[in-house]
């Protein structure tokens, strides 16, 4: 947890603060702070819905035999009209389901965009030195890096580029190498989020609390820091797949 999260005044501050004080490092928030994130992430506009989450065994809770994406997918096939910011709802479902992920549903208010973490760590120092709005930013112990963003929608006056529950389209990939575009009918983790892997999560570097910038204004950096870095994962890796249609 970065400190930078609720980094202005307030009691948002004084969380963050507590809580990088006090959890271990690599280990998922206690249960009154895995609340306020998410009550956090809502209050920000940002939909949110159960997801699976790490189960005994190295498995997915889901049970499903060879899950194509472990403690990553949401739980209720109904996931996208079941996305809500609604608190009372997000509370309910994180005390029933005190294990469970949370997935926000993206192309209602925000889109993220996805890269390799080394690029994301490049891209997000050159756009702060720049003076260019950031928003949240979360990073993935799988290697990733997600920028939240508003929303590009699907604009009538513009090819859609990412349809999106995916990657990018592979004649796209040359552009962007390493970058995919979580639209409309894509979701990712929210934070907190516990992955497969010894103490390994999803985190916020840059907390719910900053505004959402429009994507377009990050894309050129993201992109070159893509170029320098290219996913070391690969098209194939598990992760690559994230989302799938449940």
């Amino acid at each position: 947890m970065s400190a930078e999260f609720g980094g202005r005044t307030g009691r948002q501050g004084k969380l963050a603060q507590w809580l990088h004080k006090r959890r271990p490092k690599g280990t998922a928030a206690d249960v009154g702070g895995r609340e306020s994130l998410l009550l956090a992430a809502a209050a920000a506009g940002l939909p949110l819905a159960p997801a699976a989450h790490p189960a005994p065994g190295y498995r997915c809770s889901c049970d499903r035999v060879g899950c194509p994406t472990p403690a990553r997918h949401p739980v209720s096939f109904a996931w996208q009209t079941q996305s809500t910011t609604d608190p009372a709802q997000i509370e309910r479902w994180a005390r029933h389901q005190p294990q469970a992920n949370f997935i926000t549903a993206t192309g209602m208010v925000h889109d993220v965009l996805d890269v390799p973490v080394q690029a994301g760590r490049e891209a997000l120092a050159g756009l702060l030195a720049a003076g260019i709005d950031v928003g949240p930013v979360a990073e993935s112990d799988e290697g990733r890096m997600l920028f939240f963003t508003l929303t590009r929608g699907t604009p009538e006056d513009e090819d859609e580029w990412w349809p999106c529950e995916l990657d990018s389209h592979p004649e796209t990939r040359d552009e962007h190498p390493g970058l995919r575009w979580h639209c409309r009918g894509s979701y990712v983790l929210v934070p907190p989020a516990r992955l497969l892997g010894d103490g390994h999560e999803v985190r916020w570097i840059r907390g719910p609390e900053h505004p959402l910038p429009d994507p377009l204004t990050l894309l050129e950096h993201l992109t070159d820091a893509g170029a320098r870095h290219p996913d070391p994962s690969g098209p194939d890796h598990p992760s690559a797949a994230w989302p799938l249609h449940r």
